[in-house]
Order: C-alpha cells, then structure tokens, then sequence
C-alpha cells in the first residue's frame, strides 16, 4: 500500500484518523501501533512478525543496557549493545544481501551454492538503522530508554515513515511520544498541506517524467543518439527526486497530521553548488545517520589526512551497499566517496572560486552521472548507457524520436526545473504574504492548493497502471 494510492487516501487513512482521533489520548499510540503493523502486514504479511521480533529484541536490549548502566556495569552494557547491533545487521545481511553475496561467490569461484531466494522485506533497511541508533543511544546516554514497550513499537513501526524513511531517530521524538497533548488544528492543517504537495510531485510530477526516462532506458543503447541518453538521464535525475522527496513531504505531512514532527530530509538538493553540499541537502536523515554512527565514531576527520581518506570510503561504500544488494551500488558509492575526497583535499577550493552559475552546472554534470550508475544495476547496460551519452556508438546527435520527446515532454521539464529550485516555495510565501496572517484569504488560497492538487491526482491515479515508489526497494 503506498502513500499516493487510492486504496490508502480513500479507505486507510480516513480510518486512522477518525479512530486515532476518537480515542482517549493514552491510547492512541497503541491506535497508531496496531494500524502500523496492519498497513506494513497488507504488503508484507509474513515479515510483520520479523518486524515484532526487531522491536521486541531492542526494547529488551534498551531496557538491559539501561540497567547495566545505572548499576556501573559498563562491559555487560556495552556486550548487550554489540549483541544487538550484530543481530539487526545479521537480519539485514540475510534478507537483503545473501543472494547477492553467494551469487558473487558462485560468478568469482565457479561454484554452485544453492541461494536462499528470500524475499526482500519492504522497509528493511529504514527500520532495522532506526531500531540500531536508538540501542546506541540508549548505551551513549544520548536519550532515555523507553519502559513502554507499545511506545516503543509505535516509533519503529509508525507507518508514516516506515516504508521509506526518512530515518527518524528516537532521540529527536522521544519527549514527543510521551506527550498527550501532542496535536493541535495547526499540525493537522500543515500536515494535509504537506501531504498534498507531496502528492503532487509524486503524481503528477514524479510518474509522468519517470515513463520518459523508462521510454529511452528500453531502447537499444547502439541506436540512442547522445541528446536522447542525455535526456533519459536527466528524466531519471527529476523522477528520483521528486519520487522520494514527495514521499518524504508525504511523511512528514503524515507526522504532523498524528502530532510528530519529523525532520526535514530534502532541502533542494539540485542548487548544490558542490558534492559536499549535494549530500547535504539530499537524504539528509540517512547522511546524518552515517556521519553519527559510521563516520565519527571510526574517528572522523580527528587523525590525520589517511585515516579520513579511509573513514570517507568506509562511509560511502557502506552508503553504496545501503541502498541494494548489487555491485552498481558499490560502484556509485565508491564514486562519490572518490568525488566527496577530491573536493575536501584537492579542487574544492578550485571549485569555490568559479561563479555560482558554472558550481552549480558542475555539481550537476556529477549528479547526473551518479544517477545513470545508480539506476542501472546491471553493469554492462551502465557502460553502454554512459558511451551513448558520450556518442561512443555514432548515433548522432539527435534524431526525430528525440524531437518527438522533446515536444511532449518540454512544459513538464520546464515545471520540473523550476521545482528544483527555491523559487516555488518563495512565489508562494510572497502571494501568501499580500494578505493577513491567518485570514480567511490564506484559508481559501491553502485550501484551494490542496484541493486543487488532491482532484487532478486522484483524476490521474483512476486511469493510471504506473505508480511506483523507487525507494520501496531500498
């Protein structure tokens, strides 16, 4: 069940909300809990029950590092915490990455293992990072534990951000999941505004440019000329932004709605005007979780210029295999490790020194690139992909398909370009400000935004058979 579907926006959260709501405040996170495992168990109704055991064996963890820590015995605490990291990564290991692991064996030595050919769970790698940092912060004495084991099954299992993030960390909620007084009509409000939006660049915005990208991705890569392959990677650059960026507006218009504020996880990651800042603004709940638990606990940039090189490519390959059980995910991560250690130690402060205009263009060129690597999971479709972008076959470049594309697709891009960039948000902050703060005019204008985008895109959802979440995967 995903977010912009008509199953969850007419049938599941209608639901939710009047029962979350009609409850008495001290039960409704158990409302919350038992609905969670409900929508994770319509997708995955096997793996509901590894997902009670991922909760039950943390809290239990929490609940023994805690003790172990108020009677000074620092060893069994910090044993209990690495039992606990070493099964979460032992779970995700198995489901996500035996395949690939014995398939490598079987390619590298000529062997023949037999594979498990386990399902992927959905979410897997969103909840089991979730479940890791709050054991780890529970050991570290960077929040409390929770004693409440239905609290704490609803910070894991909180169906707002449990398929694809972002990665909430229970220390940024914890004071939040105590409070019986959490909502108000002003959460709710931005909540369904923000849900909207997100709608709207999943829908609207997200699905129609990514049959684009997939029209040039299925052609054959000999007869693609270089304006084409181009355009298909710049489709893709678009769809897989405003696919997972709308579901993060989603997620966090969802919090809001159950009176959670969840952190900002895009922050127009496409006006970077360098890779550090790049990954600044993008995914920024799965960067800071790596920088917080990864990076700086392996030392960081504390010991010398070599011990940094090494914790940068240690992070990114890790980010790399993150994201899927397949060696183009090694290959981008190890891409931006090399890209992010260049800039710190050898162009970046080259790159400063060019006007805004061309930080931004060459940040981009990168981004796009990344992508083709990031999309292409069989490698050999990468290179070809790649040497048609470069005329590598003599295609030429263009044709009158390209034109054709061109002309369909020329008002989307332009709205997509202009999505990338501030100047929305700023547009619509300005006409909001010509009339009173809280107005009945701000009213009619907000409602009229939601209104508008929830008709067109349940218009587009009746009649559409393409609606995918590119980050369900991951």
């Amino acid at each position: 069940m995903v977010f912009s579907s008509l199953l969850f926006m007419f049938r599941f959260l209608p639901v939710v909300l009047v029962l979350y709501f009609a409850a008495p405040r001290k039960v409704r996170n158990l409302i919350l809990f038992v609905f969670s495992l409900f929508f994770y168990a319509w997708g995955e109704p096997r793996y509901v029950f590894l997902m009670l055991f991922s909760i039950t064996m943390d809290y239990t963890m929490g609940r023994l590092i805690s003790k172990f820590k108020e009677q000074g015995k620092l060893k069994k605490a910090k044993f209990t915490l690495a039992f606990s990291v070493t099964v979460n990564l032992g779970i995700l290991a198995f489901f996500k990455y035996a395949d690939f692991i014995i398939g490598s064996i079987n390619g590298g030595l000529g062997v023949s293992l037999p594979m498990p050919g386990v399902p992927l769970p959905i979410g897997i790698s969103f909840f089991t990072f979730q479940t890791m940092s709050y054991t780890v912060d529970v050991y570290r004495g960077a929040t409390k534990v929770q004693r409440n084991w239905i609290n704490y099954g609803t910070y894991v299992s909180m169906f707002p951000q449990l398929i694809a993030g972002p990665i909430v960390q229970y220390k940024t909620i914890a004071e939040q999941m105590m409070q019986k007084n959490r909502e108000s009509v002003d959460d709710f409000a931005y909540g369904v505004q923000r849900f909207m939006a997100g709608v709207g660049k999943k829908v609207l915005l997200a699905n129609n440019i990514g049959v684009l990208c997939d029209t040039v991705m299925a052609m054959p890569m000999e007869n693609v000329p270089v304006a084409t392959a181009w355009l298909g990677a710049a489709a893709y650059t678009f769809q897989i932004y405003f696919d997972f960026s709308g579901y993060s507006d989603m997620a966090i218009g969802l919090g809001k709605m159950f009176g959670f504020h969840f952190l900002e996880n895009f922050e127009h990651p496409y006006v970077a005007k360098s890779i550090t800042e790049f990954w600044r603004r993008w995914h920024i709940s799965l960067s800071s979780w790596f920088r917080e638990y990864v990076y700086i606990p392996l030392g960081g940039n504390r010991r010398g210029m070599a011990k940094q090189v090494r914790n940068i490519f240690v992070v990114w390959i890790l980010t790399g295999i993150w994201h899927g059980a397949s060696w183009n995910y090694v290959l981008w991560g190890l891409y931006y490790g090399c890209f992010l250690i260049l800039e710190k130690f050898v162009i970046g402060k080259w790159v400063k020194k060019l006007p805004g205009i061309f930080q931004n263009l060459y940040t981009l060129l990168i981004v796009v690139f990344g992508w083709v690597i990031f999309k292409c999971e069989d490698l050999t479709l990468c290179g070809s992909y790649l040497k048609a972008m470069f005329g590598g076959y003599g295609a030429g470049m263009f044709n009158t398909e390209t034109i054709y594309l061109l002309y369909n697709y020329a008002v989307l891009l332009v709205i997509l370009v202009l999505g990338c960039t501030t100047l929305p948000k700023r547009w619509g902050e300005r006409l909001l400000t010509c009339f009173r703060e809280g107005g009945a005019v701000q009213m009619v204008l907000r409602c009229t935004f939601c209104a508008g985008i929830f008709v067109i895109s349940v218009a587009y959802l009746v009649d559409a058979t393409y609606n995918p979440f590119l980050y369900f995967r991951f």
